[in-house]
This record gives C-alpha cells, sequence and structure tokens, in this order.
C-alpha cells in the first residue's frame, strides 16, 4: 500500500474516537432533557466512553498482538458502527449509558489497531512523521466536531449525531475492510492472558516509553481541558456570544490544521531532540502568556496563549508517540495499548482533579503546562537526555 493512501486509511480510523466524544456536545442539553435526565447524568457519558476507551486498550492491544491488526481494527469497527446506530433510538438514560461503553470499546479497538499498524511499517523516524500526522486529526477533530454536531442537531435534531457515527462507520469500515492490510510482524509475542500486569511491566520499565508517554498524556490534558473548560470561559465569563466562541474555536482549528502539516517537516529536517525541545518551550511559553493575559477580559487574552500551546503540541505528539513506541517492535500492540490508556485515562483523571481546585479556567491552564517544567530540566540533564535519545535517529 502507497504511502499516501496508508496515511488517508489511518486518518479514517483515528477520527473514530474524537467523533464519538465531541459531535454531539452542543445536544447535551436538549438529550437531558428529552430522556428526563440531569445535564450531569448526560455529561457522565463522556466520561464512561472516555474510560472505556482507556481501560479497554489493555485489552484490544494485547487482542491485536494475538490475532493482528486487521480482524481487530474490523471488529472494532462493526462494534462502534451498531452502538451508534442504537445509541440514536435508546430511550432511557440507562441504556444510552450501557451502549456508549460499548462505543468506546469499538473505538479503541480501531485506534490501537492504527497506531501499531505505524508501528510495525516505519522506522522511529518515519513512525513520527506518521504519528504526527494521525494526532493532527485526533486534535482536530475536537475543534471541528461540535460546530458539524450544532448544525445536526438544529436541522435535524439530537439523534443525528449517532447516524452520523453510525454512517461514519459504515463508510470508513468499507475502506478499512477493503484496503487494511496485515502488518503484524511475524515475531510478535502473543501472550497466552489478555491482562498481565507482567506483561506491561518492560514496556513501563522503558525510560524512553515512560518519559514520552508523560508528555502525551500532559499534552492531551491540555487539549481536553482546552475543549471542556473554553465555552464556559467564553461564553459564561467573559460573556460573549456564540458566534464569538465559534469564531475563535474554528480559528484555533484552523491553525492546529497548519500546525500539525507543519510539524512533520519541521521533525524532518531539525531531527528528535531539537524538536523535542522546542514543543516543551514553546508550551511552557504559553502558560506564562496565559498568566499574563488573565486579566484581559477579552477572549483573546485566553485564546492566544492555546493558539501557542497547540503550536508546542503539534510539535510533541507525532515525535513523542514515535519514540514512546520505537523499542517494542515485537509487542507493538501491547505498547499502543498501554500508551492510550495512559493518554486518555490519565489526561482525563488530570482534568477532573483540575476542574475541582478552586482556581479560574486560566489558572488551570497555567498550572497544567507548569509540570512540562521539571520534565524539561530532567531532559536536559545530559546523562538523561543520553538515555532517552538513544532512539532518535
Amino acid at each position: 500500500m502507497k504511502h499516501n493512501s496508508t496515511l488517508v486509511l489511518l486518518m479514517l480510523m483515528v477520527v473514530f474516537s474524537p467523533l464519538a466524544i465531541d459531535i454531539y456536545l452542543p445536544a447535551l442539553p436538549i438529550m437531558a432533557q428529552e430522556l428526563s435526565v440531569d445535564i450531569t447524568q448526560m455529561q457522565l457519558s463522556i466520561s464512561v466512553f472516555i474510560l472505556c476507551l482507556g481501560f479497554g486498550q489493555l485489552i484490544s492491544g494485547p487482542l491485536s498482538d494475538r490475532y493482528g491488526r486487521r480482524p481487530i481494527a474490523i471488529c472494532g469497527v462493526v462494534i462502534y458502527g451498531v452502538s451508534s446506530f442504537v445509541l440514536s433510538s435508546v430511550n432511557s438514560i440507562e441504556a444510552f449509558l450501557f451502549f456508549r461503553i460499548t462505543h468506546g470499546f469499538g473505538a479503541c479497538a480501531i485506534v490501537v489497531s492504527a497506531f501499531a499498524s505505524v508501528r510495525d511499517r516505519y522506522d522511529p523516524i518515519k513512525s513520527g512523521v506518521m504519528y504526527s500526522y494521525l494526532s493532527s486529526i485526533i486534535c482536530c477533530v475536537p475543534a471541528l466536531a461540535p460546530l458539524l454536531g450544532n448544525i445536526l442537531t438544529e436541522q435535524l435534531g439530537w439523534r443525528s449525531n449517532f447516524y452520523a457515527m453510525g454512517f461514519y462507520a459504515l463508510f470508513a469500515g468499507l475502506a478499512v475492510f477493503l484496503a487494511l492490510p496485515e502488518t503484524r510482524p511475524i515475531d510478535t509475542v502473543k501472550h497466552k492472558k489478555l491482562i498481565s500486569i507482567k506483561h506491561y511491566k518492560p514496556i513501563m520499565a522503558n525510560p524512553i516509553f515512560i518519559f514520552n508517554t508523560l508528555i502525551i498524556m500532559l499534552t492531551m490534558t491540555i487539549i481536553l481541558a482546552f475543549v471542556t473548560s473554553s465555552p464556559a470561559w467564553i461564553m459564561i465569563h467573559l460573556q460573549q456570544s456564540q458566534k464569538t466562541f465559534v469564531f475563535w474555536f474554528s480559528l484555533n482549528a484552523a491553525l492546529n490544521i497548519v500546525a500539525y502539516i507543519l510539524a512533520p517537516k519541521v521533525l524532518i529536517k531539525f531531527g528528535v531532540i531539537n524538536t523535542t525541545g522546542a514543543g516543551m518551550i514553546t508550551v511552557l511559553f504559553s502558560g506564562v502568556l496565559m498568566l499574563i493575559l488573565t486579566s484581559w477580559s477579552h477572549p483573546a487574552g485566553f485564546m492566544l496563549p492555546v493558539m501557542v500551546s497547540s503550536i508546542g503540541i503539534s510539535l510533541l505528539m507525532g515525535v513523542s508517540s514515535g519514540q514512546a513506541l520505537s523499542p517494542f517492535g515485537n509487542n507493538a500492540g501491547m505498547a499502543s495499548a498501554l500508551l492510550g490508556f495512559i493518554q486518555m485515562s490519565g489526561a482525563s483523571l488530570l482534568v477532573f482533579l483540575l476542574q475541582l481546585l478552586p482556581m479560574s479556567i486560566p489558572e488551570q491552564f497555567a498550572l497544567i503546562v507548569s509540570v512540562f517544567i521539571p520534565i524539561y530540566i530532567c531532559w536536559k540533564l545530559p546523562k538523561i537526555k543520553s538515555i532517552l535519545s538513544q532512539d532518535a535517529l
């Protein structure tokens, strides 16, 4: 399969999870009213999905190592598609939450297969480029999906969001069935037990994996914190119109797209070490900028630092994903699963804890960004940098 067609197919696969999280956000109040529940119960459906998306990877990863990337991806698409159509017709919160659980398991199987396929086919540099492109989709969909969801909800009702996910599963699933080859290496380790802590110990003991996974988790935390908190900050705290919110949200989405297109070129030209350093410095600068502009009662005071962080995140996501999985050629499925589990579950937990703090949203943003300070200091130490960069070709 040619490089471009491979990239397009993998992009179609990684869209499943962010689409399921964000497309129906504008419809939550209407859904709560129709299902006769409180809005917090509807928001629980997001947490349930993300939780299953994280924990499910610990199962789908070993399954993809045992049975292959292709069958697990196809099974995931089927589960996701069926769940989407069922969700479009449920009339109780209990049924809705149950099928959001199966929704999450389906999505995680697809994502694990996509990321493991990249590790199967490419070396650390090329995989970093591929992960950068895939991360661009994962990070842009949360910005664009609510806009689509708002249009669907206004024109066709909230159930149309889940019909849209179901039809997307049919379209992308057909592409996966026709074009996705089996990439699992012959020497892949196949464990008898699907979940065993001892099988994950060698992965967790690898300093390259730990360092890069921590970066990925923190960048995802920033993204989730922005997506969940920006509507409240801009439309309620700053008392801006929905149209103003959509403008800034769309502007950030456009910047994300450009940044992720350019990130692979930066990685190829300047290498892993320089790209990682530039990404962390840029993210740290966004936190300082947020503290400086926090008193500015204008959306730009919040969104400009967010946009700066988007540039830094675009530099970090691809290269860190490639480096995290680079040592695990014979068990890429398990490594990819553990990476995804920590990324999604860890970020969700951090955002939840962050929002419990008696701090403003900009202060919460600056706090999570500040965690990069000790990481950057450790990374600059020659001995640690030498260990972490041994696979940085």
